[in-house]
């Protein structure tokens, strides 16, 4: 396993490839976000949160995924249409990935293997999990689903300062 994120690529929705390395020296509040779930709403304080903390050096990144329940069945365009309409997101939304399983996103599998989940497991088990990275690209907690964005400030503040 790699030591850091940066070594890492992901794909925007719009197709610009994107090296973890341009982040370098920022937290990353990473999610695998659904259109059609009951978490949905967490867009809104996903996007408070970038809002807030952008400028002290905060980057949400949303991973849109389709694994759970099939609640995110739309094209990137789709996606990117519902967020802006419905909740004014304006942090960067990537590529559909996978989050478990063979063909899962190889940023994903690092974050799992660097913050595993209740009782060791490795997997993601549901929309909107969260994985909070460091300035310097270690992955440092996991938060669940329920865990509403708002419930993190403290260990994002803490981050930033450091």
């Amino acid at each position: 396993m790699s030591d850091t994120i940066y070594q890492f690529d992901a794909i925007l929705n719009n197709g610009e490839n994107i090296n973890f390395n341009d982040y370098k020296g920022k937290v990353l509040l990473i999610v695998n976000t659904a259109s059609k779930c009951g978490f949905t709403p967490q867009y809104d304080g996903l996007q408070s949160l970038y809002k807030q903390f952008k400028p002290q050096g905060l980057e949400v990144l949303g991973f849109p995924c389709d694994q759970f329940g099939h609640q995110e069945p739309g094209a990137d365009t789709e996606i990117q249409e519902f967020c802006s309409l419905n909740f004014n997101v304006n942090f960067p939304l990537f590529k559909k990935i996978e989050v478990n399983g063979p063909n899962a996103a190889p940023v994903y599998k690092y974050l799992k293997e660097g913050a595993p989940g209740v009782m060791g497991s490795k997997s993601v088990k549901w929309n909107f999990t969260k994985f909070l990275v460091n300035k310097q690209g270690k992955v440092t907690k996991r938060y669940a689903s329920t865990t509403k964005p708002d419930e993190m400030m403290k260990d994002i503040e803490k981050l930033l300062a450091e």
